[in-house]
């Protein structure tokens, strides 16, 4: 994935144990999760696990952390080529930001 390769090397290399899927929509456990109505609001990406600054040595192993991509919102709501592209590169990179242990506010802050 592109937007993985443009990531600097410091941010890469923590990356670890990390899938990336793409899913039709965000399935109704995702959206009750999020607290989002799936008739008034829009998921494009989700982040599910825990965030590196809230692990510590002693867990035990954990399975993947997944960043989902919802492909068909992200279409519908950018039929233009190059705006879809910018959007899955912006929606990773938020999602990948949750995995580093930032919050919305922060991550808006800095434009994802």
């Amino acid at each position: 994935m592109r937007v993985l390769d443009e990531l600097p090397k410091e941010f890469r290399e923590q990356l670890n144990n990390v899938e990336i899927v793409v899913q039709r929509r965000p399935s109704k456990r995702q959206l009750r999760e999020m607290e989002l109505d799936e008739h008034e609001e829009v998921l494009y990406g989700l982040y599910e696990g825990t965030p590196l600054p809230d692990r510590s040595a002693f867990d035990p192993p954990i399975l993947p952390d997944k960043i989902t991509l919802f492909f068909e919102p992200l279409i519908e709501d950018f039929p233009d080529p190059g705006e879809l592209r910018e959007q899955i590169r912006l929606t990773v990179l938020h999602e990948i930001a949750h995995y580093f242990g930032m919050d919305d506010e922060e991550i808006e802050k800095l434009g994802y």
